[in-house]
């Protein structure tokens, strides 16, 4: 039975997992010989290249992330937030060593943003590219097909993806299979292809190549783009699974494929110039091309779907505004939809389609986000592995070797910025400045609200000493710390009344995935019919306070769920230059932020007949 999950798992991690780096093929090798930045494809550089493919695969998928890096998760879940959470960091003081690896791992997530946007774009123009092979004369339809499969794809996410995932798991097996099969059509006809295993033409690579050789690394890179999704989505599927799904069938079939273009290459040939899909025997192409389309769906859903649970997981720790996260079914709580993020990364899509218009333009924009990511992982595990007392004499030499060929990669990715890489970055830079304008903006209005409110005892004598008229119910003031908030204050001054029961009431993330349900309520009196109540979600977890506030029958809390009143403060903000904190351009971002993020109502799933929202204005 065991054996049997293990294996659905596998398959199921086929159509996430693997994707992105499952449909390298159809343009990596293409890029380090026929690429705008490729290498001669002499007999001893199509050697060099291979035997570099084998050790990228090898040290930094098998290595590094399924062997390594898999092991740092936080209670089963992995991904740039989940190993940021572990060095729990969020209220680390500025300039702290935690603090900035907080910082670095922020960017790490903006850089994930546009990967997001330029994976699509380049998948599906690979794909659609192999009519240009199979017909000539139907190029000129490529970048139109691309544009209609990539909005096709944006409007699906709406509907969700589980009607049509249960086919990811199987069409990945397809595509897998079809990949070496392909492989070894091609090491057939030329089997000295193979000698390329050994580590040494790599080395020799170098040795003849210099400068030029390391250029060629940033489209040696391209093999092991999505890497990180092995990790980003461990919580899914498990280690074993992942480990399994890769050893048995991804990495033989990467490298069959591979040894099967350079075959080809070898054998040389005055119109070679896509040696995947030419590769393929004649009557096969049209299928192939409907089958490489169907992969690059695949690789483009599920890194939708991972921007979509990095944007939640953003929210929820506070690093991003409230949006519309819509949960798309009933019994998978990752599978989520956030309308903001789908429509923002179609438009990034289709612009860079627009740009860029072929997927060879677009390989110099690709590397540069994920090498950096890659960077970032590596530095992040070496800190966790310190807090969480891993060998040093295992670390350290781990964290060199790994950083050593990221940072090899990082340079070699470094030297397109001109050439498209900008893009991504610009991106982050973004996307980072939007999350860094948030978080501070946040503690500022915090520290701002702050000073109008008083500690709960403070507010129990004056209900004690000075009564106010009471009504029956139980009233929910939201407040964000341990204190009264400012705005029941002014309620109780001005309208001296106040439901029968008080519940002063705080929703907590936590650095941790998920809580269950048994410890997602903590409660207790502050004095007769007021009570402090603190909600505590996962960051990976959908806040619905109504659902519960059931569970305060476990405090010995008789709440009526359908005579409940929540209150709301909501704060009109106004940027002021004479306050400290944060310059006014971004106090005016952060207003805008603030202006238009989910109301609070939304996304906390209150009902809104029984939401009373008291506004007052805050300078910042």
């Amino acid at each position: 039975m065991h054996d049997r999950k293990t294996l659905s798992l596998s398959v199921a991690a086929l159509g996430v997992v693997y994707g992105d780096i499952g449909t390298s093929p159809i343009y990596a090798l293409r890029e380090c010989f026929y690429g705008e930045h490729g290498i001669a494809p002499t007999p001893a550089n199509v050697l060099g290249v291979l035997s570099l493919i084998t050790w990228a695969l090898m040290l930094v998928v098998t290595l590094k992330y399924l062997t390594i890096v898999l092991r740092a998760d936080n209670r089963g879940e992995g991904g740039t937030i989940a190993l940021v959470a572990l060095l729990n960091p969020w209220r680390a003081r500025p300039g702290s060593q935690r603090y900035l690896l907080m910082l670095l791992g922020l960017f790490g997530a903006a850089l994930l943003y546009g990967d997001g946007a330029i994976t699509p774009a380049i998948s599906v123009l690979s794909a659609i590219e192999g009519l240009s092979v199979a017909a000539p004369a139907l190029h000129g339809l490529v970048v139109p097909l691309t544009l209609l499969i990539i909005v096709g794809i944006f409007l699906m996410q709406q509907r969700g993806t589980g009607g049509i995932g249960a086919l990811f798991g199987p069409g990945m097996t397809l595509w897998f299979l079809t990949l070496a099969a392909l492989g070894v059509h091609g090491v057939i006809g030329n089997p000295a292809v193979l000698v390329a295993l050994s580590p040494t033409h790599a080395v020799d690579f170098f040795l003849r190549n210099g400068s030029t050789g390391f250029l060629v690394l940033s489209s040696v890179f391209l093999v092991v783009t999505g890497a990180e999704a092995l990790y980003a989505d461990m919580g899914h599927f498990g280690r074993s699974p992942i480990r399994r799904a890769w050893l048995l069938l991804v990495l033989p079939a990467l490298l069959l494929n591979y040894y099967g273009q350079g075959a080809l290459i070898l054998d040389g040939g005055d119109g070679l110039h896509n040696p995947f899909y030419q590769l393929a025997p004649g009557w096969m192409r049209y299928p192939l091309i409907g089958l490489t389309t169907f992969a690059t769906v695949i690789a483009s859903q599920a890194m939708i779907t991972g921007a979509f649970s990095l944007t939640r997981q953003l929210v929820q720790l506070g690093q991003l505004p409230r949006l519309t996260i819509i949960q798309t079914s009933g019994d998978e709580q990752g599978q989520i939809y956030i309308p903001a993020v789908n429509w923002l990364l179609m438009l990034l899509c289709i612009a860079l389609v627009l740009s860029f218009r072929s997927s060879t333009h677009l390989a110099a924009a690709y590397g540069i986000a994920v090498s950096s990511t890659m960077v970032v992982t590596t530095v992040l595990a070496f800190f966790v592995a310190r807090r969480h007392d891993w060998h040093p004499a295992l670390v350290l030499p781990l964290a060199l070797l790994f950083l050593v060929i990221d940072l090899a990669f990082f340079g070699a990715n470094l030297l397109k910025v001109m050439a498209g890489g900008w893009v991504p970055l610009l991106m982050a830079v973004c996307i980072f400045t939007l999350m860094t304008t948030w978080s501070r903006g946040r503690k500022l209005l915090q520290l701002r609200i702050a000073e109008g409110e008083v500690s709960t005892e403070a507010l129990a004598r004056r209900v004690k000493y000075d009564p106010p008229h009471r009504i029956p119910g139980t009233g929910v003031y939201l407040t964000g710390g341990d204190h009264a908030p400012a705005y029941l204050l002014r309620h109780l001054e001005r309208n001296r009344v106040l439901n029968e029961r008080i519940v002063l009431l705080t929703v907590q993330t936590v650095d941790e995935p998920r809580v269950p349900a048994i410890d997602r309520l903590r409660g207790w009196g502050i004095a007769p019919g007021i009570y402090r109540l603190v909600i505590r979600y996962g960051f990976m977890q959908t806040p619905n306070v109504p659902v519960a506030l059931r569970l305060s029958e476990q405090l010995g809390l008789d709440i009526d769920i359908d005579d409940v009143t929540y209150f709301l403060g909501r704060a009109t903000l106004i940027p002021s230059d004479t306050l400290p904190g944060m310059a006014l351009w971004r106090d005016h971002l952060f207003a805008f932020m603030a202006h238009n993020a989910v109301r609070a109502t939304d996304f906390y799933s209150l009902p809104p007949e029984d939401v009373v929202e008291l506004g007052f204005h805050v300078e910042i």
